[in-house]
């Protein structure tokens, strides 16, 4: 083989790790990702002409194309070796495109793990580039594109500008909105959990009625009943059983595990198994495939043998559940066995031993338990007491993964035996409404309906939250009463406590935004946002990769349902698309007062814009919505500005709300005063904050030259001179308050003027 060898991988890690296996004739160099895409400006895609795509070389990457078209013209043999899923194909077809590459001497190679056996068999098998996988991104990424485009600027007319939208991203803001309305709308069923001691020769036994007692009067009925009741052991049961390990990760599983054993997000996961991937520790981490190689097979039995005994050892293939999965030809697992610790950092090394575990207990015996059981009759009545209990026999999995209950080991009482009840307790409890959505589960969900790939769950979950669709809260706990009720002694009491639920921590909450934008879209688009229909698109762009569909035809077929759509939808309302609601009447006026989305969020509204008379705005109450707030909360809300007091020297107070919360005013001076309301806070408190902001401004102000508008101020980060348009910062070398002007005009002199931020002109 030739000595002069290029390879061209998509990132510098892996461009690092990959040359540590190869040899002096081979140079290793990165594209750093994509060297062409659609220029983010202008849709980039010819409609009329079979939607062919106007791919660009971004600026930033002249310079790679340029250094890559060098190494290219002295190569003997070139190596495209991206990523083995669908992207990685098209960095590949692109590089083979706009470098220019003669097909005789430029070969694809892929490989699941960055070592040296697997990168000297992707030498010795090379293939060409597989059209049909680029036109499976390609496909992706038109159609994105189509959607984005098109329906983005719908959004900034109607309801505000800079919104975006996304074939994936706004079904997944849709299913976070579905779920929290059906949260809203969750009537809680009250029932009462019914728990009994129970003793024989001074052995306790915990037993659960098998049914919830319905209402207090059912409760003290069966209570009352069981003051003279008998109680019978009726069964003991004993059963053998098994748990069996779970597969090893795929890319949701991993998100999913890593997010409630190590509390990372979706995002961290993948940015830590990146590294761990680029740097060989573990296979490629973009995969919704379940097999292992018969060769890590083979590894994995020699090493559990050796490390455990053979008694733990199991040699176990996985069904992949998705049977279209083609992203990568193994699941996510370590490239050495031996190596049990990996990683730069704790993060990382906590993530690969997390993948090294799953992959260990997947190829290890079950684990061998008794599952117990005894039943408890109450004379005169057909409910059942029943405690259950099991033990662990033998550990299998476990002894690597965990995850085993601990041992609850019954008495060994026998059918027959008559028990004493020692207490009966029935508590008060409701039934839960639909979980709120964590990151983790909201990809297991996406995953469930077919939305989207491996590769874009992060990416779509991080811009949602980005966007300003959705916030990550902890949601405070419910406080309830909560009614005891208990038989003790032959005496029955009850007792009623307030219980507040537990925290839900880190969970996704659809913004006001999000339940304005997808009423919006879910009514002109409905068809679009359609899970089901997301879910099919994800099955044809299947069907391209697998070439059994054209990605052209394939557009063309969507565009026809959705571009008609954009077009009616241009044709409505802003009033009907940022949901403006009429509340009523302002009894003194008469003037209408509305509930209605402006530029930055949900607003009320007095009155109606005329020729000569501009409505009165004031903001949303705290926690209420569009469609939630009353005429009375709005009436009150336009009582803002409230008079609260003077300050020590006379001047007027008012307190208000605002974009960033409640405050107070005087003249030009603005005060925060979460998180008190603006309605609460009085006159002594108010000059207190006022006072305190003075202090702290003065502090602020060092020396000031006012006949050449100049400031020297103490700042976040150190003190700095400033004329209004410029800063500079002050050098250590000069005392601030004995800065000089000419000093100081020289240091305005040479700062740099701050960037200007431009906006982008709708047509």
């Amino acid at each position: 083989m030739a000595q002069n060898q290029l390879v061209i991988v998509e990132s510098p890690a892996k461009a690092k790790t990959i040359s540590k296996f190869l040899g002096s004739g081979y140079v290793v160099k990165s594209s750093i990702g994509h060297i062409r895409d659609l220029p983010a400006k202008g849709l980039s895609i010819d409609v009329a002409n079979n939607f062919e795509p106007e791919y660009a070389v971004p600026t930033d990457k002249k310079k790679v194309v340029a250094e890559l078209k060098k190494a290219a013209k002295t190569a003997d043999h070139i190596w495209l070796a991206s990523d083995e899923d669908r992207e990685g194909e098209a960095i590949a077809w692109h590089l083979a495109q706009v470098l220019k590459l003669d097909p005789t001497k430029a070969k694809r190679i892929v490989f699941h793990e960055i070592t040296k056996p697997a990168i000297e068999k992707a030498i010795k098998n090379p293939r060409d580039i597989d059209i049909n996988l680029v036109d499976a991104q390609q496909a992706r990424r038109v159609l994105d594109r189509l959607v984005g485009y098109e329906l983005s600027p719908v959004l900034w007319k109607k309801i505000r500008p800079g919104l975006s939208a996304g074939r994936v991203q706004s079904v997944a803001v849709r299913i976070l909105v579905e779920r929290e309305r059906a949260i809203e709308a969750f009537e809680p069923i009250t029932t009462y959990k019914t728990t009994g001691t129970f003793t024989k020769d001074s052995i306790d036994l915990n037993a659960d009625l098998t049914e919830n007692l319905k209402s207090v009067e059912a409760v003290n009925s069966f209570l009352e009943h069981c003051k003279t009741a008998t109680f019978t052991v009726s069964n003991v049961s004993k059963k053998p059983g098994k748990r069996s390990p779970s597969a090893p990760f795929t890319t949701s599983t991993l998100q999913q595990e890593a997010a409630r054993k190590l509390g990372f997000g979706v995002k961290q996961t993948m940015s830590l198994a990146q590294r761990l991937y680029e740097n060989g520790h573990i296979t490629y981490m973009r995969t919704d495939s379940t097999n292992l190689s018969n060769i890590f097979l083979a590894n994995a039995h020699t090493y559990i043998e050796k490390s455990f005994g053979k008694e733990y050892v199991q040699t176990r293939t996985f069904k992949t559940k998705n049977s279209s999965a083609q992203e990568a030809h193994e699941a996510i697992r370590p490239t050495r066995l031996d190596a049990t610790e990996a990683g730069m950092d704790p993060s990382q090394q906590k993530l690969y031993n997390l993948i090294w575990k799953r992959t260990v207990a997947s190829q290890m015996t079950a684990a061998t338990i008794e599952r117990s059981e005894i039943e408890i009759s109450v004379s005169g009545r057909t409910e059942l007491f029943v405690a259950k209990g099991e033990i662990v026999l033998f550990d299998g999995f476990y002894k690597v993964y965990g995850g085993g209950k601990e041992d609850q080991i019954l008495p060994n009482f026998s059918v027959n035996d008559k028990l004493d009840a020692k207490q009966i307790v029935a508590e008060q409890s409701y039934s839960r409404p639909p979980a709120r959505f964590s990151e983790a589960s909201l990809v297991r969900t996406l995953e469930e309906l077919g939305i989207g790939r491996p590769s874009t769950y992060a990416p779509t979950i991080s811009t949602i939250q980005a966007r300003g669709y959705v916030e990550r809260a902890d949601i405070e706990g419910i406080e309830r009463p909560v009614t005891t009720i208990t038989l003790a002694k032959g005496k029955i009491s009850e007792e009623t406590n307030q219980i507040t639920t537990p925290l839900e921590k880190n969970k996704l909450v659809p913004t006001h935004l999000a339940l304005v934008t997808t009423d919006f879209l879910v009514k002109q688009f409905n068809d679009v946002l359609d899970t089901g229909f997301t879910a099919k698109a994800e099955q044809e762009l299947d069907e391209i990769a697998e070439g059994k569909q054209k990605w052209q035809q394939s557009i063309a077929k969507f565009y026809e349902l959705f571009h008609p759509l954009v077009i009616l939808a241009e044709g409505s309302s802003r009033q009907e698309a940022a949901q403006t609601n009429k509340l009523g009447n302002d009894p003194k006026s008469g003037e209408p007062i509305f509930a209605r989305y402006g530029k930055f969020g949900p607003m009320l509204q007095k009155g109606e814009t005329t020729d000569d008379k501009k409505p009165a705005f004031a903001p949303m109450p705290e926690g209420a919505r569009i469609d939630t707030v009353t005429l009375e909360q709005a009436l009150t809300m336009f009582t803002l500005p409230r008079k609260v007091g003077l300050t020590k020297d006379g001047k007027e107070i008012t307190a208000n709300l605002g974009r960033f919360g409640p405050y107070i005013q005087v003249e030009k001076t603005y005060v925060s005063i979460k998180p008190t309301s603006p309605f609460e806070i009085y006159e002594q408190a108010a000059r207190d904050l006022y006072e305190q902001k003075l202090a702290e401004d003065k502090a602020k102000d060092i020396k000031s030259f006012p006949e050449h508008n100049l400031q020297v101020l103490n700042g976040r980060f150190g003190p700095y001179i400033t004329n209004g348009s410029k800063n500079a910062r002050i050098p250590k070398s000069i005392e601030p308050k004995d800065i000089t002007l000419e000093q100081a005009l020289e240091l305005i002199a040479k700062a740099k003027p701050p960037k200007k931020r431009f906006t982008k002109k709708r047509k």
